[in-house]
């Protein structure tokens, strides 16, 4: 017989009177089985004989025999369920952290239940009679937990099945009665769904701090790195820029001692000449001294007489008491150098200053897309719409409000009316082209003045390496080198227009004092054709972090 034919069949196999499995089990009449000497010790101790279960009253005693069939069934029963409690037996014991039966001997097995009226729990053997005994089956059975004693009422000695919703604590059936008049009691099975739900709610707000937490903590992190990505440039460009101030300062060094030693050189030749010169007019004078002693000494008075005249003309020398050595002046050498440093330094920082400035306005950069609809006829798009040339043959283009019909402008789909925006332009390769911003509302029709009264703010170049602003009268800029690529960058509030030298990290031109009242968009001119000079696009880039 199965383990589990046994658990389904006990009830048929146990005397209502001990509760235990059949001992030579016998019938009565009315139909019910009983141990033969539990019903005779039973009749023996009553003045009738009653059927225990039914009360059916039987005038005279039944004889009594035994039921062989349920007999032999009852053994085969006990036999099973000592067999399955030897292979429980074996089972393994309760680890450690798992509640243990209170009944093993030996071995502790994992209890799976707990009775809350016996204060006990039981592993799955010893807790058949509680599924099957009829006196242990109305004990509350809970899943198997430490401390039984916890969740007895320590005064009253009961299991603790109410909630004092006064006192907010749990508490037995025999509390409201003595201990906690007039107070309001739900069972602990409402009150726990309550409570249940309030966790529910309690963990879904965690959660959403957790996620605010983690999504701070990202951000933290990302602040982090943006700040140690900052600091690494800010190292580079540092270490960059002072190890060209200490080239510059070697440099000036250099020429000021090389200055120094060559006006030295000079003042030690120039007197060199001199002490020559001097030296040779020394020494003719010491041969006409000795002349003239020896002249001096002569006894022939013809001799002296005809050699005096000869002799006394003195030649021509020179007069040296003006004659003096140059002493070349050094003051100020060292004043000149450092002004000189000075004025290096200045210049090196300002090109950081605008290469940070520059950096920081990177961050506003938007997308930007060139808009067909506005197109001159002329210009020809790329179909990312990012790029525009001006072709030699006019397309046949609907003539409508938005497009320009004699300037070969193009201007951008996006337009702006607050806050900053920033774009970069290629003009590599071109001997012609306009950048700018326009009002939405300017006009689009006939010639454009691109001056800022008619709302146009104009960078331009013109006939290969001429830059001007597009004020009134127009501005020639001065640039170092031809820009490839170009910065446009706006601050609607401030009302400033600038331009940068995005490669040379410079600032070329800023429109200041704007006043902005209408939607501002992106403007590009590339120039006329030129019988292809000019014929290279005028391409929007994406924008990178100049280094």
């Amino acid at each position: 017989m199965s383990a589990a034919s046994c658990l389904l069949s006990r009830d048929q196999f146990l005397c209502s009177i001990c509760l235990e499995v059949f001992t030579d089990p016998v019938s009565t009449s009315c139909g019910h089985n009983f141990c033969k000497s539990c019903i005779t010790q039973h009749w023996d101790s009553n003045v009738e004989c009653v059927c225990p279960l039914c009360k059916y009253t039987f005038y005279t005693r039944p004889e009594m025999n035994v039921n062989r069939l349920l007999s032999q069934m009852a053994a085969e029963f006990r036999q099973s369920a000592q067999s399955e409690a030897s292979r429980r037996s074996e089972e393994p014991a309760a680890k450690p952290g798992e509640v243990q039966c209170d009944f093993c001997t030996g071995t502790k097995q994992k209890a799976i239940k707990s009775c809350l009226k016996c204060e006990a729990s039981y592993c799955e053997t010893h807790l058949e009679p509680h599924l099957t005994a009829a006196r242990l089956r109305s004990h509350q059975l809970i899943h198997s937990v430490d401390n039984l004693e916890d969740r007895m009422c320590k005064k009253h000695k009961k299991p603790l099945e109410l909630f004092c919703k006064t006192d907010q604590t749990c508490v037995c059936l025999i509390c409201p009665v003595l201990d906690h008049k007039n107070h309001e009691f739900v069972p602990l099975e409402e009150e726990y769904e309550g409570k249940k739900s309030e966790l529910m709610k309690m963990v879904a707000e965690l959660q959403q701090k957790i996620q605010l937490t983690l999504l701070k903590i990202q951000e933290m992190k990302q602040s982090a790195k943006l700040s140690r990505e900052a600091a690494g440039r800010e190292r580079a460009d540092g270490d960059q820029v002072f190890t060209s101030l200490k080239q510059l300062v070697q440099e000036i060094q250099a020429d000021f001692r090389k200055t120094m030693e060559e006006k030295q050189r000079n003042t030690e030749k120039q007197t060199e000449d001199l002490i020559k010169e001097l030296q040779h007019e020394l020494s003719g004078q010491r041969e006409r001294a000795a002349d003239v002693k020896k002249l001096l000494l002569s006894e022939d008075h013809l001799h002296l007489l005809q050699s005096f005249s000869s002799i006394s003309s003195a030649p021509p020398t020179k007069d040296w008491t003006q004659v003096r050595v140059h002493q070349r002046s050094h003051e100020g050498s060292v004043v000149k150098a450092m002004a000189q440093l000075e004025e290096t330094i200045s210049k090196e920082v300002k090109k950081l200053q605008e290469k940070v400035e520059l950096r920081r306005i990177q961050q506003f950069a938007v997308d930007v897309t060139l808009d067909p609809d506005t197109a001159h006829p002329l210009l020809i798009l790329s179909d990312d719409e990012k790029q525009v040339y001006c072709g030699n043959v006019r397309k046949n283009l609907p003539d409508q409000p938005k497009r320009f019909d004699q300037c070969p402008i193009v201007l951008a789909k996006q337009s702006f009316s607050s806050g900053r925006f920033y774009f970069e332009v290629q003009v590599k390769g071109k001997t012609e082209w306009d950048l700018e911003v326009t009002r939405e509302t300017s006009e689009r029709k006939g010639l454009i003045r691109q001056r800022p009264r008619e709302g146009y703010w104009t960078l331009m170049l013109r006939n290969v390496d001429e830059h001007k602003a597009s004020v009134r009268p127009p501005v020639p800029l001065s640039l170092e080198s031809k820009p490839e690529k170009v910065g446009v960058f706006v601050d609607y509030e401030e009302g400033l227009v600038s331009f940068y030298d995005v490669d040379a990290a410079a600032l070329i031109f800023s429109f200041t004092g704007c006043s902005f009242t209408h939607e501002l968009l992106p403007y590009c001119h590339p120039g006329r054709n030129h019988v292809g000079t000019n014929s290279a696009p005028v391409i929007i880039s994406a924008v990178s972090h100049s280094d």
